[in-house]
C-alpha cells in the first residue's frame, strides 16, 4: 500500500471529487461516517463525549461525527475553536446541520478549565493532516489543556499539531495532541511509522474512505507499507518434481564462544524458510552444539577454537549470511574484509555490522545488492547520530543509494530502504519480539530466501513480513511477555500457510 505525502493526499481528495464524482461535503460525510462506525463499536453510549472542532475540514469531520453520535443518543458537547465566519465551506455546512442542542460553544482565549474524568471521551478535530507550522497561541493553550485531562482522547485523521511528512519542532516539547487512538484515513501517513510520534498517535486505525483507486494506482510515491496483499504474489509455489538442488544452498557464518545460540537460531530459521541445503561456518568449539541442536544443517569448521577467522570456500553457495554472534576479534574482522572483497552480495547482521561501524571505509566495497539488517544502535554505528526519526530515515535512504544496498532497519515498523530511494514499512509483529535472538532469526530467514533465488528486495519484503507474522501467531498462544526467538521459528510454517491462504 502506498503512503502519500500531504500534497498527494490533497490531490487524491480532489481527483476523487472530480472523477467519482462526489461533492466535498459528501466525501466529508463518508469520512465522518467511518469514524462514527468505529466510535459506535468501541465506546458505549454511557460515556460522555466532547468534540473540539477547528474551522477547517478536520473540524467539519468533527461536527459531522458529533451529529451522528447525538442521533444514537450519546451525550455530546461541541466546542468550536475559532470564529464562525472562519469556517471552511464544508465545515460551515456541517455546522448548520447540527441540531440546536449541539450548537457549538465558542472557546475564548484565556484560562481553559477542563474537568474531564477517565470515563469521558474527547474527540480532537482541530487540525487535519495539512499542518505546515507549529501550533502557537490560543490553539497551543487548548492542546496543552486537553493533554492535561484524564479523558480518553481520540484524534481524527492525525493528532492536532502533528506534521505528517517531517518532524515537529517546539521550544521544549512539541505542542501536539496526545491521543489514545488516532482514526486516520487511508492511505496511511509517513508520521505513523516513527517511534518519536507514538506518544501522540497512540493506537492508530486505518479507515478506508473510498479515495479514487485510479488515482492511487498512478500516484508516484517513495513510501509503502508491506501487507499480505503486497507480498503474497512474491511467493513461489514448488514444482512437484523439484529436489533440494532447486532451492539453493545457504552459507551462514555465525556464532562464537559463548554465542553459539545465535548460530543455532539463525540456522533453524534459515532451514524453516525453505532452502535446499544450509551450511553453518562455526569455530571448533561450536561443532557439537550445532550438530546436536540443528542436525539438518551441515558444518564448515573454522580452525579457530572460539571465533570466525578464515575465509571459507565459497563455491556452490547461492547465498551468504554473516554476523550473529561472531564477535569483534581482529582475526574475525580480517576474515570479514576478505569476504567483502570476494564481491558476492550477502546478508550482513549484528557483529558484522559492528565491524563495519569500526571500519566505515569498508562500506564502499560492499558488493552491490547486499542486505544489511541493523537494529537502531547498530545503524547508528555505521550512519552516525541523527536528530530525529525523519532524519534517520533520510540517512538510511542515502546509505542504500550510496552503497547500492538494501537496509532493513529493525523496529516496531521495520523499514526497508532500497538503492532507488524507496522505503517499505512492515505491518506485522509485536513488542513481544523485542527479545534476544529475534534478529538472528530474521537474518537466517532472509538468507534462506536469497538462497532460493528470490531477488534481494523480494527476500527482504517476504522475510520481515513472515518474521512478524510468525511472532504474531506465537504471541496469540504465549502472550508477548513469554515470546522467545525459538517460538518465532516454531510458527514460521503457519506464517507461510497463512500467507498462502491455507490456514
Amino acid at each position: 500500500m502506498k503512503i502519500l505525502p500531504v500534497d498527494k493526499i490533497r490531490e487524491a481528495d480532489a481527483y476523487t471529487i472530480e472523477h467519482e464524482p462526489i461533492t466535498d461535503i459528501d466525501l466529508m460525510e463518508r469520512a465522518a461516517g467511518k469514524c462514527f462506525d468505529w466510535l459506535y463499536q468501541h465506546i458505549p453510549s454511557t460515556r460522555s463525549i466532547t468534540v473540539f472542532a477547528g474551522t477547517g475540514n478536520n473540524g467539519g469531520d468533527g461536527l459531522a461525527i458529533a451529529r451522528m453520535l447525538a442521533q444514537k443518543e450519546y451525550e455530546v458537547e461541541v466546542f468550536l475553536a475559532g470564529k464562525k465566519e472562519q469556517l471552511s465551506p464544508s465545515c460551515r455546512i456541517n455546522y448548520e446541520r447540527l441540531p440546536h442542542p449541539l450548537i457549538p460553544s465558542p472557546l475564548r482565549e484565556g484560562k481553559l478549565e477542563m474537568n474531564f474524568s477517565p470515563n469521558d471521551v474527547v474527540i480532537d478535530a482541530l487540525f487535519g493532516s495539512g499542518l505546515i507550522r507549529p501550533v502557537t497561541g490560543f490553539h497551543a493553550d487548548l492542546i496543552r489543556a486537553i493533554n492535561e485531562t484524564k479523558a480518553m482522547v481520540v484524534a481524527i485523521d492525525v493528532p492536532s499539531g502533528l506534521f505528517i511528512d517531517e518532524t515537529v519542532t517546539g521550544e521544549k516539547e512539541p505542542v501536539v495532541i496526545r491521543a489514545d487512538y488516532t482514526l486516520t484515513f487511508a492511505p496511511p501517513k509517513l508520521a505513523l511509522f516513527f517511534p518519536e510520534n507514538d506518544l501522540y498517535i497512540g493506537e492508530w486505525v486505518l479507515l478506508d474512505i473510498g479515495l479514487s483507486d485510479e488515482y492511487l494506482k498512478q500516484a508516484e510515491v517513495k513510501n509503502f507499507t508491506i501487507t499480505a496483499a503486497s507480498v503474497k504474489p512474491l511467493l513461489r509455489k514448488r514444482n512437484k518434481f523439484a529436489h533440494k538442488g532447486n532451492f539453493g544452498h545457504a552459507l551462514l557464518i555465525c556464532g562464537g564462544k559463548g554465542k553459539m545460540g545465535a548460530a543455532v537460531l539463525a540456522a533453524k530459521a534459515c532451514l524453516h524458510s525453505g532452502p535446499g541445503l544450509v551450511t553453518v561456518k562455526v569455530p571448533r568449539s561450536g561443532v557439537e552444539i550445532l550438530q546436536t541442536a540443528v542436525p539438518e544443517a551441515m558444518l564448515a569448521i573454522d580452525p579457530d577454537e572460539a571465533c570466525y577467522s578464515e575465509l571459507p570456500k565459497l563455491e556452490g553457495y547461492t547465498a551468504i549470511g554473516i554476523g550473529p554472534g561472531i564477535g569483534l576479534e581482529k582475526s574475525t574482522g580480517d576474515a570479514f574484509k576478505h569476504l567483502i572483497q570476494e564481491g558476492i552480495p550477502m546478508v550482513i547482521d549484528a557483529d558484522a555490522i559492528n565491524i563495519l561501524g569500526e571500519n566505515k571505509t569498508w562500506l564502499s566495497f560492499l558488493p552491490p545488492g547486499s542486505i544489511l539488517t541493523p537494529h537502531p544502535k547498530e545503524f547508528e554505528r555505521i550512519a552516525g547520530k541523527t536528530s530525529d526519526d525523519f532524519e534517520r530515515n533520510q540517512v538510511q535512504r542515502e546509505l542504500s543509494f550510496k552503497y547500492s544496498c538494501y537496509i532493513v532497519l529493525k523496529g516496531a515498523y521495520t523499514a526497508i530502504t532500497t538503492p532507488d530511494g524507496k522505503c517499505f514499512f512492515n505491518t506485522t509483529g509485536n513488542p513481544g519480539m523485542a527479545t534476544g535472538g529475534s534478529g538472528d532469526v530474521l537474518t537466517g530467514m532472509i538468507t534462506g530466501l536469497v538462497a532460493q533465488h528470490y531477488l534481494p528486495l523480494e527476500a527482504c519484503l517476504l522475510g520481515v513480513y513472515l518474521h512478524g507474522l510468525a511472532g504474531d501467531l506465537a504471541a496469540e498462544i504465549t502472550g508477548q511477555e513469554a515470546l522467545t526467538a525459538g517460538k518465532i521459528i516454531n510458527h514460521l510454517g503457519n506464517a507461510f500457510l497463512s500467507l498462502y491462504g491455507e490456514l
